[in-house]
């Protein structure tokens, strides 16, 4: 591709999936240095949609695919949250035959296709010798299959769910644990005023992370996570024994969306899936809260108790970063520079025990990171354990991969 000045060479950065606080400080931290450093950087637009849907025409506009970065345009975006690269869930290596770009239908014919040849070439044209994705393991794990293509390939976790393997921090996951803290003591006040159960839904689809964090932090009586399905007369029992001893008279569950009731599955909103064949979750916390209601007057002397229920959402993954995600963005940008500079590829950025590190990028497909129960929850009291902090990483139980 004409235009692109070369130099050292050239990196690309993306971001993939659901957005969260972070993610322009990563941008940021990864743009200035690398610019310092002699190398051009360009940010491909809507995560891998953007290296699917380029056209390698000189004159064609590709400008919603793709854009050059200076310190200018990256210094203006990084103190603020989502991120101005744009997101998508796109999956080059399974795109449906009615979202194959329009200049691509007459080539690719299935229902589904497999448009890596087409990415590996979008990348030549822009003379990317190097990318950075930024995401979860849906996103990273086709970074996973670039890097075995032979692209060289540093990945930044991020995930406000914090269940990217091998890491014991994602980008999003202090931002969020730290707004559902806070809209659980706002909404606290009217469950009190009420006398109610106060159910709180929030992101959480294999990992109950979000829901454990806060709940050991105090914001809540109980939670119930996907890891373990619970009974839910046994959560009633507690939660009205809860509100009994509490002088303002509620008591508070958090529900990880992927939370299951004994014997069930996860209740889904749409039957359609995602390009990486998610479901979309939801309607956990409208269940869990009519049950609720309706077991309620077991042990409450035949009284029924009203819900306050809320799915919190979106309202954790938006808006600024919290400190931790403003300066862990940064080192793990720098840390990826530091990788490109030395030559050292296929790596993923972590924390590991307190210190910066990396690991073989394919860690991300290789297992599983979800709450190990039998140390970190009670199944009995339907909440965390309190057992000894000692050596402990930053977020408790954020170090294992199973």
């Amino acid at each position: 591709m004409t235009g692109v000045d070369s130099r050292k060479g050239v990196i690309g950065i993306l971001t993939g999936g659901g957005d969260v606080p972070g993610l322009n400080p990563a941008i940021r931290a990864v743009t200035i240095r690398a610019v310092r450093e002699g190398y051009q950087v360009i940010g491909i637009r809507r995560g891998w949609a953007g290296l699917v849907d380029i056209v390698r025409e000189k004159d064609y506009d590709n400008s919603g695919n793709y854009q050059f970065l200076n310190e200018e345009i990256v210094n203006r975006a990084g103190r603020t949250g989502g991120t101005f690269l744009h997101s998508s869930r796109t999956n080059p290596a399974s795109v449906k035959k009615s979202s194959v770009p329009a200049h691509l239908k007459d080539k690719y014919t299935a229902e589904r296709n497999d448009l890596t040849p087409e990415v590996l070439k979008n990348l030549e044209w822009l003379n990317i010798n190097f990318l950075i994705p930024i995401g979860g393991d849906d996103t990273l794990s086709y970074g996973v299959r670039l890097y075995q293509e032979g692209l060289k390939v540093v990945a930044i976790p991020k995930t406000m769910d914090n269940d990217v393997p091998g890491t014991d921090y994602c980008i999003g996951f202090s931002t969020a644990v730290t707004r559902t803290i806070h809209l659980t003591n706002s909404l606290r006040t009217s469950a009190g005023s009420h006398e109610r159960f106060l159910v709180l839904e929030v992101f959480g689809r294999y990992a109950g992370f979000t829901a454990m964090l806060p709940t050991m932090a105090g914001a809540a009586n109980r939670c119930v996570i996907p890891e373990h399905k619970f009974n839910i007369e046994q959560l009633t029992e507690l939660l009205v024994s809860d509100r009994c001893k509490n002088p303002s008279r509620y008591s508070v569950v958090i529900v990880s969306e992927g939370a299951m009731f004994e014997g069930g599955e996860m209740i889904f909103e749409k039957e359609t899936t995602d390009a990486f064949g998610h479901k979309k979750l939801g309607g956990i916390g409208d269940l869990v809260s009519e049950k609720l209601k309706e077991l309620s007057p077991k042990f409450n002397h035949g009284k029924a108790i009203d819900v306050i229920n809320q799915k919190l959402g979106y309202l954790v993954r938006c808006g600024d970063p919290d400190a931790i995600d403003s300066v862990v963005p940064m080192a793990y940008g720098n840390l990826a520079l530091d990788l490109l500079l030395n030559r050292v590829h296929g790596r993923l950025v972590v924390l590991k025990n307190g210190r910066y590190d990396n690991m073989p990028i394919d860690a991300v497909i290789a297992s599983k990171k979800i709450v190990n129960v039998k140390e970190h929850y009670n199944i009995d009291r339907l909440r965390p354990h309190y057992h000894s902090f000692e050596m402990k990483p930053l977020f408790i139980m954020t170090s294992e991969a199973v």
